[in-house]
């Protein structure tokens, strides 16, 4: 057997679909799967409180939705954001109106919660892939040293911390949260 027929060719997006879903998920990145880091308690507080409070001003007028750990495929890469949050009227529905099952789209906004052992180049990688896809506004969240860079389109991302009043989507601003009042989740008394 030659050397040519050991090597498999790299997964197409449709093939790494198939596969079965795994904890912690998997992400399909230029060919190549990738194990994403097992959520940790500083990481997991953020995401579940954020993603609330994200939704108590989103929801109760049908303006937006903020999901976790949601599989989305976007230009033919497939990524499980930890917070992606969808305009009410982007949410992907099936014909009867129900949230559709596969997201081939784009979050509005995109949310990552950067792990101890997870790379952030290999993070704002995928964010910039979501910005060229259409996603307006996303954050890298390092509960290590306690801050938010922000990325927006065509521009230069910005670092926000302690008492920074942290952006969020237009249609979403009563949402107004500080990098302080963020970080503070992490601390339990």
């Amino acid at each position: 057997m030659s050397a040519v027929s050991l090597v498999k060719s790299p997964l197409t997006l449709e093939e790494f679909l198939a596969l079965p879903e795994t904890k912690p998920s998997r992400e399909y990145i230029d060919g190549k799967v990738e194990q994403k880091p097992m959520p940790q308690g500083e990481h997991s507080i953020i995401q579940t409180f954020l993603s609330s409070r994200i939704n108590e001003v989103g929801t109760s007028s049908k303006i937006a939705l903020a999901l976790t750990e949601l599989r989305c495929n976007i230009n033919g890469r497939s990524f499980v954001p930890d917070i992606s949050v969808f305009i009410w009227k982007r949410l992907p529905k099936t014909a009867s109106g129900r949230i559709a099952n596969r997201i081939d789209t784009y979050p509005d906004w995109l949310i990552e919660i950067l792990s101890p052992e997870q790379s952030a180049n290999k993070v704002i990688k995928k964010i910039m892939v979501c910005l060229e896809a259409g996603t307006q506004l996303a954050w890298l969240v390092d509960p290590e040293d306690e801050s938010v860079l922000v990325f927006k389109p065509q521009q230069f991302p910005e670092m926000k911390s302690e008492a920074d009043v942290l952006p969020v989507l237009e249609s979403l601003s009563l949402l107004e949260l500080s990098a302080s009042e963020l970080f503070g989740w992490l601390h339990l008394e």
